[in-house]
């Protein structure tokens, strides 16, 4: 690999401290000169070492190479912290004649930021010989003219610089002419030929030499171009300039046939002899491309266009025939005709919305390829955006936070940084950047309501949906991500999760349990919203589940009680009056609210024209005088609706005696108990049992008679057959052992008197039931 020589020339560091943030920003520079023409890869300096940066800095900032909108030729490599050739340089096309040739760029870590510069010198290397812009000079001079006259002679050109660069120019030996070299005030060089012999057109009519033009590179390098002299007759005097310098200036961007100057030289001789025609002599580069001149007007004008930033002044040698040349110095006058550039080094997007005041947000360069004031360069912003821009080094600016940020009121902004320089009138430009302001978890959940209530009918079905509780969350992705959860609270003694469960997602609250508003009435939960930040944040709110009553529940009568085999009745007197109160059924229902609303009707009465029930307060009162033909026995059913949708009721029974005396009244009442009951259902229930008792009784008969039709037919085979006889049980016994090898299809019954001693009897059925003994009874068993 090629060996790379360099050098590091010069440090400069910078540091602005920004305390209000706590990091700073490093501005350093470091120069490293190295020789064109360098291999792709080849070494140019270790940056790490020269600028105090270790290897894991280099990593852990992002540390990269920022050109703007130059090509990239060097590269950093951030593993071994050494720069390298990225691309062939060629000092000539970089740089043309300017010396020293240079050309810089920036390293740049975050983290803190630090911005370092890297100049970087391209030194000339001998890669070019002397060239001539022709292959052939053609002079015409006269044999008149005198010992001394001068001819100026095609420049070479030489793209090297410094001692690379033409140097000296030799004659090919001659009699007729010396060589002598002159140089520009640029340091460029040109070469006359001297007469130091007159010519005779009659022995030499023409002469051919060669003008040689070498540099001082290592090899040395030349070019060469012939001249060929043809030897005028006799014209005896020279053109003579009447200035022998001309100073013209000349705008840039002129358009092309601005006139610039003129220039004059007369001669003595007359007719052809004495008429002058113009032309430059050393023409450098693409001066011939930029300038023209009349030969016949000596009138220069431009040809191409005129660029102050690259030439900011020319000097041209022009020739009027034979000996004589005059210099014309044109330079350039700067127009503003060059907008900044702005270069962004580095944007940090997106930046949190908890960064503090003063954080810097981009790093920007700017630049303007324009002179003094027109390259002169401001920066600004907008002034209601919340940042400030600040100069840190010359053409440097850093982009800073004015404010604390947040997110959930501006999620982004558009900051648009405007260049303008100082010329006349100003140039501008503009780059936007889109800054992006990241979520930070600093805003907890909030409910839509304070508080929420809810009613739920009771006897639900378990997991039924009771309502949704919402809460926003404006922080942004994770970090607004609400999930919902019960908090461990109490609901009459037991967890509130046995009674209701919540869905996490979507905050619907769900029953878990059929609810009871006799035992419970209200549920009083607490709801915990949580975001998905780290650490998470929540808050909660309460929630209230009111059970709805159903009417369920029938009413109850408390008095008058109503017992199983006692008599209970009131007593009336026939004296009494119209409105008289016989007694009061009070009843209770365990609903509430209108379900609860009782009211009392008399459903049924001995005698209706005599008793009346108040309908709201249960009260049985007399509508009429009590006569003596009125029956002592009087009895009323009472019902009592509640106002339930459908409503439910109870009833009941009071016995009322009419009578003056109490012997009367057990004379009266002695069987009551044992009355008919008034029940429309009585009469049904007793022919329906009388229905299910023949039907019974039908169906044993028909059994009994078929086995007895079965056993008879069964002794008439045995008794006419010829088999022989196997012993079998009598029909009359059973097998008490279980042995089974009775027919189990028969029951028996053994009719014992009551005076027998002792006997013993087994009764046995199918399978194996176990025996029942019978001692000092009679028992019958009838079969069946």
């Amino acid at each position: 690999q090629e060996y790379a020589l360099y050098k590091r020339e010069q440090l400069i560091c910078y540091r602005q401290i920004i305390t209000s943030f706590e990091c700073f920003t490093c501005s350093c520079q470091i120069r490293y000169s190295i020789p064109e023409e360098m291999k792709k890869g080849s070494l140019i300096g270790n940056v790490a070492q020269d600028l105090g940066l270790d290897l894991k800095r280099l990593r852990s900032g992002r540390a990269r190479i920022l050109t703007g909108e130059s090509p990239q030729y060097a590269d950093l490599k951030t593993d071994k912290g050494i720069l390298v050739v990225n691309e062939r340089m060629d000092r000539e096309q970089l740089c043309g004649d300017v010396t020293p040739c240079s050309f810089s760029f920036e390293i740049i870590l975050e983290n803190p930021i630090e911005l370092h510069r890297v100049i970087i010198e391209v030194l000339d290397i001998n890669d070019h010989p002397p060239t001539f812009k022709n292959r052939d000079v053609r002079l015409e001079i006269s044999e008149s003219a005198i010992v001394g006259s001068r001819f100026s002679l095609e420049s070479a050109d030489d793209p090297d610089v410094g001692p690379n660069s033409l140097q000296n120019y030799m004659l090919t030996k001659n009699e007729h002419f010396l060589l002598k070299q002159h140089s520009n005030a640029d340091g460029s060089k040109f070469a006359e030929m001297i007469l130091q012999k007159s010519l005779d057109r009659e022995i030499n009519p023409n002469l051919s030499l060669k003008l040689i033009a070498v540099d001082g590179g290592n090899p040395q390098r030349s070019g060469t171009v012939n001249i060929e002299i043809t030897v005028l007759d006799a014209n005896d005097n020279a053109p003579v300039f009447n200035q022998s310098v001309y100073r013209a200036t000349v705008i840039e961007n002129a358009p092309i046939g601005t006139y610039i100057t003129t220039v004059n030289a007369s001669d003595a001789d007359a007719g052809s002899n004495g008429f002058v025609t113009y032309y430059f002599t050393n023409l450098k580069g693409g001066l011939g491309d930029l300038f023209n001149i009349d030969s016949g007007s000596g009138k220069i004008s431009v040809t191409g266009k005129i660029d102050f930033e690259k030439d900011r002044k020319y000097e041209i040698r022009v020739g009027g025939g034979l000996d004589d040349a005059s210099k014309v110095i044109i330079e350039v006058i700067d127009v503003n005709d060059n907008a900044p550039l702005i270069n962004v080094m580095s944007f940090s997007s997106p930046v949190s919305e908890d960064a503090p005041t003063g954080t810097t947000i981009a790093v920007i360069n700017v630049k303007d390829s324009d002179s003094e004031k027109n390259g002169q360069i401001t920066c600004s912003i907008d002034s209601f955006l919340p940042f400030k821009i600040q100069s840190s080094l010359t053409n440097y600016y850093n982009l800073l936070s004015d404010v604390v940020f947040d997110r959930e009121t501006t999620s982004e902004y558009n900051i648009t940084i405007t260049a303008t320089d100082s010329g006349s009138p100003p140039l501008s430009s503009a780059t936007t950047l889109r800054l992006v302001i990241s979520d930070v978890n600093d805003n907890a959940p909030i409910f839509t309501k304070k508080s929420y209530s809810a009613h739920v009918v009771e006897n639900n079905e378990p997991g039924v949906s009771i309502f949704t509780v919402s809460a926003r969350d404006v922080d942004w992705n994770q970090n607004a991500r609400v999930s919902y959860l019960l908090e461990d609270t109490q609901v009459s003694g037991s967890p509130a999760s046995t009674h209701v469960s919540i869905n996490s997602e979507t905050g619907v609250l769900y029953a878990a349990r059929s609810f009871d508003y006799e035992q419970i009435k209200a549920l009083q939960l607490v709801v915990k919203a949580q975001d998905g930040g780290s650490p998470p944040l929540s808050s909660n709110v309460s929630v209230k589940i009111l059970i709805q009553d159903q009417n369920d529940n029938a009413p109850q009568v408390l008095y008058p009680v109503q017992t199983g085999g006692s008599l209970v009745a009131e007593m009336v007197p026939r004296s009494v009056d119209v409105g008289y109160l016989v007694t009061k059924v009070v009843a209770v229902d365990v609903d509430s609210g209108q379900n609860a609303w009782l009211s009392y009707k008399l459903q049924k009465a001995t005698d209706r024209a005599l008793f009346e029930v108040g309908l709201q307060n249960g009260e049985i009162r007399t509508i009429r005088q009590v006569t003596d033909k009125d029956a002592v026995k009087q009895r009323l059913t009472v019902i009592v609706e509640d106002n339930g949708q459908p409503s439910r009721s109870a009833t009941v029974i009071v016995n009322v005696a009419v009578a003056d005396s109490f012997p009367e009244v057990l004379s009266e009442f002695t069987d009551f108990t044992h009355d008919k009951e008034y029940n429309d259902n009585l009469t049904f229930y007793l022919v329906l049992a009388l229905a299910v008792v023949s039907f019974l009784f039908i169906t044993c008969l028909v059994v009994i008679i078929s086995v007895k039709i079965y056993r008879w037919r069964q002794s008439r085979i045995l008794y006419h057959s010829s088999l022989p006889v196997i012993p079998y049980y009598p029909p009359r016994y059973s097998d008490t052992l279980g042995t089974g090898t009775l027919q189990h299809v028969y029951n028996y019954e053994v009719c014992r008197t009551t005076d027998s001693r002792k006997s013993d009897c087994k009764v046995g059925n199918a399978g194996s039931q176990n025996a029942l003994s019978l001692r000092n009874s009679s028992c019958c068993l009838k079969g069946i």
